[in-house]
């Protein structure tokens, strides 16, 4: 369902660009790094950044930070560990704390709504968790695709791979 349109991809930062914890290799691999992110340390793969820097040229793709970070992600994250993010727009969550629903759903149907987007790409560790999201996302079968990678991992080639796939 390759369509013309801008595809929104939503990202997280701790357990997708930030695992928690990681042990071992990352799965390029190579060596995690960390990387002082001015608030806090940060682990990640360097691979991982490099295939997100990447995607972020793609014409259609449209990079929007969707993490409790909020605004410190581009202004914290990105210089310290290379991602070239520091002009994507940040949702906020606030004004959702007076809603039942995960802050992070109401936050992204607000922005498709404005933007239209036809599809879009949802990058988050906690989408298992949230049954609400995942009731909604497959609703929009063909026109989503959610990620939620192992926490203690972050974004694997494979998850990386199904976003480009997804682009076309």
């Amino acid at each position: 369902m390759a369509s013309n349109m801008p595809v929104s991809i939503y990202l997280d930062v701790d357990g997708v660009v930030n695992p928690f914890g990681p042990q071992g290799v990352t799965d390029w691999g190579g060596e995690w790094k960390i990387a002082d992110a001015g608030i806090l340390d940060v682990a990640f793969a360097p691979e991982a950044v490099a295939e997100l820097n990447e995607i972020s040229e793609h014409p259609l793709a449209r990079f929007v930070w969707l993490t409790t970070w909020e605004r410190l992600a581009p202004e914290f994250l990105c210089p310290a560990i290379g991602l070239k993010g520091e002009d994507w727009p940040v949702l906020s969550s606030q004004g959702w704390d007076q809603s039942p629903e995960w802050w992070k759903l109401g936050a992204l149907q607000k922005d498709l709504a404005a933007i239209g987007a036809e599809r879009f790409v949802w990058l988050d560790d906690q989408l298992g968790q949230e049954s609400d999201a995942r009731s909604w996302a497959e609703y929009h079968e063909d026109r989503v695709l959610c990620i939620s990678p192992d926490p203690r991992k972050g974004l694997s080639r494979c998850d990386l791979a199904a976003v480009r796939t997804f682009l076309g």
